[in-house]
């Protein structure tokens, strides 16, 4: 069997390294891919990013099933082509991909079916958002309404800094048609995790739960990234937190698509803030909806797991989650992120990536930003490597893990060496080993 993994990130390359496992697939194509998906017996890249390109080739190749990684082709409606020509696809329509890609669809649908999140308002005007900054005051949270390649969220801890942001994405238009329109929410105070379920249209199928840290340095300082590392499970949710996840948030959501008449089908990533406290009943809300796994979530979630990822996304695409399940690794699995110089400003890309160490059962280095050039494995984005350890406990986890970072090397790399602090011991919560 042949399969399509869309998409060139690291999320992407841990689908399809789970995905060509599976022991009735012979080959998974990657479009575009990166340095990490272009060389092997499994995996194949192709240089193709147009929806109807990637169709044509679909047809072409005899590609029985694909998989959509990132959110742009979902927004501009990669699955809307491929169900058009009857191909089958696992990823939401246009329509429903708007609970990412609209801040404010996504807001105003949360209040619409009572679901849980923070108190927000919506501006296209200037002025009438710096009104409303100083009404409320900091800590507040802006976001850009669109897309944004994870630029589009400011926690503002002060004033100034609130209104700076504003006038980032309002005033200059550095964030283009993205941050034309901004939601601006009250800050919620807690413990962030990260709830990804498959969902076929009316049935789910919950994932592994996972953690991601998303700020550039140790102790959760500096600015906002994509995820600089995860690690899964996240021991936050507990089984009563992980019920009352699925009964406030997941299926209210699955349910409020259907009644609005966009059935969703595909990832869906619920961003929690779980309230602090021990108490079962504490708050949880929703931070956001991402309308594909996240990364890098995907990696750790991906080398977990011990069943065939294809049986899961077969039954998606039918419309029998009901009747599929995934057999997890009991052990926990704990990812670092190594990131080009100057991310996540400006990365600077081409730098060369020395000879990378080899997978082992328990060690895998998922690529991102890479490209293969003359034989040479260079940088090429702003998250450049992922790499990915098991152990018994999150303490032995990141002990691989980092053990394998140290021997990962190219100039301007830069990374946590705190991962998977919170799920620590005060006395285990030290930078790396």
């Amino acid at each position: 069997m042949k399969l399509l993994v869309i998409g060139s990130g690291g999320r992407e390359h841990a689908l399809a390294w789970r995905l060509a496992r599976s022991p009735r697939v012979h080959k998974v194509y990657v479009a575009p891919g990166n340095g990490g998906t272009e060389e092997g017996d499994l995996l194949q890249n192709v240089p193709l990013t147009s929806a109807e390109e990637l169709a044509d080739f679909v047809v072409r190749e005899g590609v029985s099933l694909t998989v959509v990684g990132p959110e742009a082709p979902l927004a501009a409606g990669v699955v809307d082509v491929f169900r058009a020509r009857g191909l089958k696809i696992f990823g939401p329509t246009r329509a429903a991909a708007q609970l990412e890609s609209s801040k404010d669809y996504a807001k105003a649908f949360m209040v619409r079916h009572g679901i849980p999140t923070a108190r927000y308002e919506t501006f296209t005007d200037p002025t009438k958002a710096h009104a409303y900054i100083d009404e409320q005051g900091a800590p507040i949270v802006i976001k850009a309404d669109g897309l944004a390649a994870g630029k589009g969220v400011v926690v503002a801890a002060d004033l100034e800094q609130a209104h700076a942001a504003v006038d980032a994405m309002l005033g200059d238009g550095s964030l283009g048609q993205a941050g034309a329109r901004v939601v601006i929410e009250e800050c919620l105070v807690g413990e962030e995790a990260s709830f990804i379920v498959m969902v076929d249209g009316r049935n789910v199928l919950a994932l592994a739960t996972s953690q991601d840290h998303k700020r550039l340095l140790d102790g959760d300082a500096g600015p906002n990234t994509g995820g600089m590392g995860a690690y899964s499970p996240a021991p936050i949710i507990t089984p009563e937190l992980h019920h009352r996840i699925m009964r406030e948030i997941i299926l209210p959501t699955v349910q409020g698509m259907a009644r609005d008449g966009i059935p969703y089908t595909g990832f869906l990533y619920a961003g929690l803030m779980i309230a602090p406290g021990d108490d079962p009943d504490r708050a949880i809300k929703t931070l956001e909806f991402n309308c594909r796994m996240g990364d890098p979530e995907t990696q750790p979630i991906m080398m977990r797991v011990k069943s065939d990822l294809l049986d899961a996304l077969e039954h998606a695409v039918e419309g029998t989650l009901d009747q599929a399940d995934i057999v997890w690794d009991r052990r926990t699995a704990l990812g670092v992120v190594l990131a080009a110089h100057n991310y996540p400003g400006t990365p600077r890309s081409g730098d060369v990536i020395a000879p990378l160490p080899a997978d082992t059962e328990d060690c895998a280095i998922f690529h991102a930003g890479t490209r293969l050039e003359d034989g040479q494995l260079k940088t090429s984005g702003g998250r450049v490597l992922c790499v990915t350890a098991l152990g018994d406990s999150v303490r032995m986890a990141r002990e691989r893990a980092y053990t394998a970072v140290d021997a990962v090397q190219f100039d301007g790399r830069q990374y946590r060496t705190d991962i998977g602090w919170r799920a620590l011991r005060p006395s285990q919560q030290k930078t790396k080993p």
